[in-house]
């Protein structure tokens, strides 16, 4: 199952950069052999819109165009699951036959209406705001330790 995260905003280099491929290319090298992956990731710039509305439709258009299969919008309002819920939910969509899920992770006003409408799930990172970039790392990080799961691999040990 092809898995691909699509964000608003660039991940410039640094250690949240650092993170990011660090966990992306374990993710591809244990996914590969548990068809998952490998992962891709877009990013599109921050809408200059003058309205917050205008703005976010605009990116939520932008962040469709890159969307293989499913969609999974990270929003603060989504459902927060453990790493278990999450590995079982990916895990789920493989064996169902999805070619592929995409997550959207928004810019600082939220997601679009017309990205939470095409969306399979919204999944909370937490109750608390996260900077964009530490939320994908996290997602990545998550990513990894669901594969880990599937796999049956001692890196979670809950």
């Amino acid at each position: 199952m092809r898995v691909a995260i699509a964000a608003v905003g660039r991940l410039k280099d640094g250690p949240e950069r650092e993170l990011l491929d660090r966990y992306r290319a374990r993710f591809d090298a244990l996914g590969r052999s548990h068809a998952f992956g490998p992962l891709a990731l877009s990013e599109t710039p921050e809408s200059r819109a003058a309205l917050a509305a205008s703005r976010c439709a605009e990116e939520a258009d932008r962040l469709l165009a890159a969307v293989t299969g499913d969609v999974i919008v990270l929003d603060e309002t989504g459902r927060g699951l453990t790493s278990a819920a999450f590995a079982a939910d990916l895990r789920k969509r493989r064996d169902g036959g999805t070619a592929g899920v995409t997550f959207l992770i928004g810019g600082p006003d939220g997601h679009g209406e017309a990205a939470k409408r095409r969306a399979t799930l919204l999944l909370s990172l937490g109750p608390m705001t996260l900077p964009h970039g530490l939320a994908r790392v996290l997602l990545v990080e998550q990513l990894y330790r669901a594969v880990t799961i599937v796999a049956g691999h001692p890196y979670h040990r809950a």
